[in-house]
């Protein structure tokens, strides 16, 4: 998948999101999406390349960087918790929308009261 297919598929799973807001906190070379006041995704194309950055769990994050040569460490975040997509051939347009919906659940579970989640993320995406 080519950087901006990348970006787009990531920016338009994440506008479906409840609550998601995209915002420009550091200029116009950054798109950054936040719930609730915080951060889950971050795309830029300051490094020469488009990407697309995501918070993950340490566990999944080192898997997914076993797994993937197109992720690597988040670019300009905790190593241990981000993790940077990049265009090549090896991602795939579910697994990019998968990871923007994981990186969203994860900041909510861990950033966000759960008196202001705008989702359950025990059941979020499930069949009612």
């Amino acid at each position: 998948m080519d950087g901006k297919t990348l970006q787009q598929h990531a920016k338009d799973r994440a506008e479906e999101l409840p609550g998601a807001e995209l915002t420009h906190p550091f200029g116009e070379g950054w798109d950054v999406f936040k719930v609730r006041g915080k951060v889950f995704m971050l795309q830029t194309d300051v490094t020469g390349e488009p990407i697309v950055i995501l918070k993950a769990a340490p566990a999944d994050a080192r898997a997914l960087r076993g797994a993937h040569e197109d992720i690597s460490p988040g670019y300009h975040m905790n190593k241990q918790h981000w993790i940077t997509l990049h265009p090549g051939g090896g991602l795939d347009a579910d697994l990019v929308e998968d990871l923007v919906t994981e990186s969203y659940l994860q900041v909510l579970e861990h950033s966000v009261p759960k008196s202001q989640w705008p989702v359950d993320p025990t059941t979020f995406g499930q069949p009612s």
